[in-house]
């Protein structure tokens, strides 16, 4: 490989100052609410007997200038009114969880059966904690640094108002506040650099849908696990979810509603293979397979996250692992990974959004028009960090993501709604577009077209007009140089 591709393949740098880690050490968990003023909008309690069932879900809300949030979970605890607690996560090896995939979304990190009563505050111990900004150098290089705290700590967690456990099944989100949760004085680090991190959790019920239709009913979208068992008489599966390579095991049931991509039904799945699925919260609590995708039957490792750099000539991407697992990722997990590719390497589309060949515009994904900052399915056999010799993708596949953007222009394209969308400087779409020794694609990488129908999940409460601030999750194509996003979902957006 020409030498001009290996000026931006740089090991990211990881400051775990003295003092900061002393200073993490004496953080205090904060539960807003208390028993004193809880009667006046909630029920006493008295009438409320027997157990509910209770699934911890795990979101976030952000904008685009972190990377990457890593929180090491240890233990998520409720307590109630009259002062018993109750533990709703614990684990003797705290168990990474990568929060910026989730801006916006939810994925489950488990269910149990929690005494029904009305809880006042809420505790979350961390193992440790670290978060990740990308930049370019002086000399136009990709620049990954990563900032880190050890633990134990205890995060701040904002009960709004106190929570009534009942009914049958409900869900508990828990949801990082990025913007609050990190501050630093430059991406590059170095000298001088300063920076904290002060986890900050809010936490809140919601009620489960009879036909979930987004996280905020009881729906997650997208989630990325392996397969460790199949039940097919049973119709069920179980899989390690991308939250926590070495756990939890999430139990999956399927019927005759559950869509099946890339295999024909359950019988032709087997441990070992990485899933893409869509899960819906039962009545009971338990998880149920709306979609189940198999990008790649024989991937042995899949990496998923944003495209750093693409060098079209040499056949090289890097791509910047938020999720990583398989028999060499999860033994030996990078920040980010060069991959080759090559005429046999199959490119692909989630196949989350059912509206692609209705959208006004040609919605591709192909090795011509890929470009820094989409987010990919990146699909591999054995891996391989020896130069000449990267990782070979058997599969790239588009992923949905979640962009942080002001609309600032609004028409109509047939049956969708057209909002232009300005991104800020440091989204990697304008801030990864202009580095070096890779083709220039975009005419304009800080602006995204986003396209808006029907089945689009309206979760924003600020109005979509000009000069409001959104999040919007959905599919980004390449369109002969200008970005185009499918929108699945919008949110109300992060300010500076």
């Amino acid at each position: 490989m020409p030498a001009r591709t290996l000026q931006p393949f740089k090991p990211f740098r990881l400051f775990i100052p003295f003092f900061l880690v002393l200073v993490s050490t004496a953080l205090v968990t904060t539960g807003c609410g208390s028993s004193g003023n809880s009667s006046a909008s909630q029920p006493s309690g008295s009438h409320l007997s027997g157990n509910t069932s209770v699934t911890l879900l795990l979101s976030s809300t952000a904008n685009d200038q972190i990377s990457e949030f890593n929180l090491n979970l240890a233990d998520v605890t409720l307590t109630s009114q009259s002062g018993k607690t109750v533990t709703l996560f614990h684990s003797a090896l705290a168990q990474n969880a990568d929060f910026i995939h989730l801006n916006g979304l939810s994925a489950p990190l488990a269910t149990l059966s929690v005494p029904q009563g009305v809880y006042t505050s809420a505790t979350v111990t961390l193992g440790s904690t670290q978060f990740t900004c990308v930049s370019l150098d002086s000399t136009g290089g990709v620049d990954t640094s990563t900032f880190a705290l050890t633990g134990p700590q205890s995060a701040t967690v904002n009960m709004p108002s106190p929570i009534t456990i009942t009914g049958t099944a409900m869900g508990l989100s828990l949801n990082l506040q990025a913007e609050q949760s990190a501050t630093f004085s430059n991406c590059e680090g170095g000298a001088g650099t300063t920076y904290a991190i002060t986890p900050t959790l809010n936490i809140a019920p919601i009620t489960i849908a009879s036909q979930p239709t987004n996280d905020q009913n009881g729906k997650a979208s997208g989630l990325i696990g392996r397969v460790s068992s199949v039940n097919v008489a049973g119709g069920s599966f179980n899989i390690v979810v991308d939250e926590a390579i070495s756990g939890p095991t999430l139990a999956i049931s399927t019927d005759s509603g559950t869509e099946y991509q890339g295999i024909a039904d359950l019988s032709a799945l087997s441990a070992g293979m990485f899933v893409d699925m869509d899960a819906a919260i039962r009545s009971d609590g338990s998880l149920r397979a709306t979609r189940l995708a198999v990008p790649d039957q024989n991937a042995l490792n899949v990496m998923v996250g944003p495209l750093m750099n693409v060098f079209l000539s040499d056949g090289i991407v890097n791509v910047f692992g938020r999720v990583q697992q398989g028999d060499d990722f999860s033994t030996s997990p990078t920040t980010w990974s060069p991959f080759s590719f090559d005429s046999n390497t199959a490119f692909q589309t989630s196949g989350q959004f059912s509206n692609i060949q209705s959208l006004p515009f040609p919605a591709r994904f192909s090795a011509s028009n890929m470009v820094a900052g989409q987010n990919v399915y990146v699909s591999a056999l054995a891996a391989s960090y020896t130069g000449g010799q990267w990782t070979k993708a058997t599969a790239l596949t588009l992923m949905p993501q979640t962009i942080n953007g002001t609309i600032t222009g609004v028409a109509n394209q047939g049956s969708f709604a057209e909002y232009t969308i300005a991104l800020a400087p440091y989204d990697l779409f304008p801030d990864l577009a202009v580095q070096q020794a890779q083709n220039t694609l975009l005419a304009d990488p800080g602006t995204v077209t986003v396209y808006v129908d029907s089945d689009t999940q309206m979760l924003n409460t600020k109005a979509l007009a000009q000069g409001s601030t959104l999040r919007f999750n959905g599919l980004i194509f390449n369109d002969n140089g200008t970005l185009r996003m499918d929108c699945g979902q919008i949110a109300d957006g992060v300010t500076e």
